[in-house]
């Protein structure tokens, strides 16, 4: 793969863009007395949505096609199939590891953290988002990165859909970490500090692209990157959508998202 300066600078802007969307998220938390939750529920299926729909409709395709160029048909579907897997596995694995009570990704309202900020656990609460969000935002900026290198509107869709998803995430860290502190610039700080990792990640992505790339490495991590975002989409988004927004609302944004995303690729096509 011949990879251009441009193209470069383009995987790493909108991977930086997706990962620092979690400022956004500590914005919306300072200036707003109560989150709006339907808002976020709506957007957050969007954001599932056009995960899933790329995922298994134009990232899998590709990686199979590149697995199949090299490996024959049907070893190279075989090879995508158990990358896929793989993908889900891993970040699982991650999952694993984050306790549910303490878990990121579980959006809560501004006002409940409010209510919260006599826990002499606030702070470590915040300051442990952080730490769970910069690992979680990892393999979410290889995924980015990749696919922009492959396909630049296809690396914007998800960069979107990456964006959506961490805002909840930049609440989940800095509204714990402001009222245990009083301090919002560092509770903005820790937030934007967990979104760096997206960058790390495509950092990572880069020198394996650059030092082993062929057709089998670029189908694998395709591959686990569809498996890696169906996992997030289907663990993280939809029942935080549902959780705190009405059904139909988390519902009509993931076949908006999918809709959306179709279209887009047809466009494209």
């Amino acid at each position: 793969m011949d990879i251009g300066l441009d193209s470069l600078l383009f995987a790493f802007g909108i991977t930086l863009f997706a990962g620092l969307s979690t400022g956004i998220g500590s914005a919306l938390a300072f200036y707003a007395r109560q989150t709006n939750t339907k808002f976020l529920s709506g957007a957050l299926g969007f954001s599932a949505g056009v995960m899933i729909y790329v995922s298994l409709v134009e990232i899998f395709a590709e990686a199979r096609f590149s697995l199949e160029q090299f490996y024959g048909s049907p070893g190279g579907y075989w090879v995508a199939t158990i990358a896929f897997f793989a993908g889900i596995a891993l970040i699982a694995l991650i999952d694993k590891y984050v306790p549910s009570a303490e878990n990121p990704h579980a959006m809560r309202d501004v006002k409940e953290m409010k209510k919260a900020a006599e826990n002499t656990a606030l702070l470590r609460t915040g300051l442990f988002s952080a730490l769970v969000i910069a690992i979680h935002n990892f393999p979410e900026g290889m995924a980015v990165f990749a696919s922009a290198l492959q396909d630049q509107a296809l690396g914007i869709s998800i960069a979107v859909a990456i964006a959506i998803h961490n805002i909840p995430e930049g609440i989940s860290v800095s509204v714990p970490v402001y009222f245990a502190t009083g301090d919002r610039k560092k509770a903005f700080l820790y937030s934007f500090l967990s979104g760096l990792s997206e960058l790390f990640g495509a950092v990572v992505g880069y020198f394996l692209l650059l030092q082993f790339v062929n057709q089998a490495l670029f189908g694998l991590i395709f591959a686990s990157v569809a498996g890696i975002m169906v996992y997030i989409s289907l663990d993280e988004l939809l029942p935080t959508a549902e959780k705190y927004g009405e059904h139909h609302v988390a519902i009509y944004g993931l076949i908006l998202g999918m809709a959306v995303m179709a279209l887009s690729l047809l466009m494209l096509a």
